[in-house]
């Protein structure tokens, strides 16, 4: 059962999340095939599928595969604390822990994984690696690592970027 969930196909997670039907997904695949481009956005040309359904299957795939952390008793390094501020890691809900294979090892929670990759992509000089953890936890390591007047670790589990500018 874990290698399947290892490998489900975005496709997939769109059926389960009633979002394609079986037939439509079917016809994407056979337009993937011959086309190369890739599954989300045939979905979205074809079907009318929303980006951001897309992203949150991506991120329910990525979830599936992702290594599972607990930031707030990890030892990090401080240059990869360095790549982000303080606000940065609040409003993105990321925490930058250490490199490795020449790669920035990022931590961020399910729920918020989409937005930490979009941020990472545009802001940090670095590939990222995403690893999880439990909002609680990421919680407990940003009170720690960049701690902020205003912020607590109950707000990772909130997604309002408004909460980062009021306590700014």
């Amino acid at each position: 059962m874990e290698a399947f969930r290892l490998t489900v196909p975005i496709g997939h997670l769109l059926v389960e999340q009633g979002v394609l039907t079986d037939d439509q997904c079917d016809r994407i695949m056979g337009e993937q095939e011959s086309s190369g481009r890739p599954f989300g956005a045939l979905a979205e040309e074809l079907f009318g599928v929303s980006a951001d359904a897309v992203e949150r299957a991506w991120a329910d795939q990525y979830a599936l595969m992702a290594e599972k952390v607990d930031p707030s008793v990890a030892r990090l390094d401080p240059a990869a604390i360095a790549m982000v501020d303080r606000r940065q890691a609040w409003q993105f809900r990321v925490l930058p822990m250490s490199f490795r294979a020449g790669q920035l090892t990022v931590c961020t929670t399910r729920e918020h994984l989409v937005r930490a990759l979009n941020f990472t992509t545009k802001h940090v000089a670095a590939t990222c690696y995403f690893v999880l953890a439990k909002p609680e936890d990421l919680g407990a390591a940003l009170m720690r690592h960049y701690p902020m007047e205003g912020m607590s670790r109950e707000m990772v589990a909130c997604s309002s970027e408004e909460t980062v500018r009021e306590a700014a």
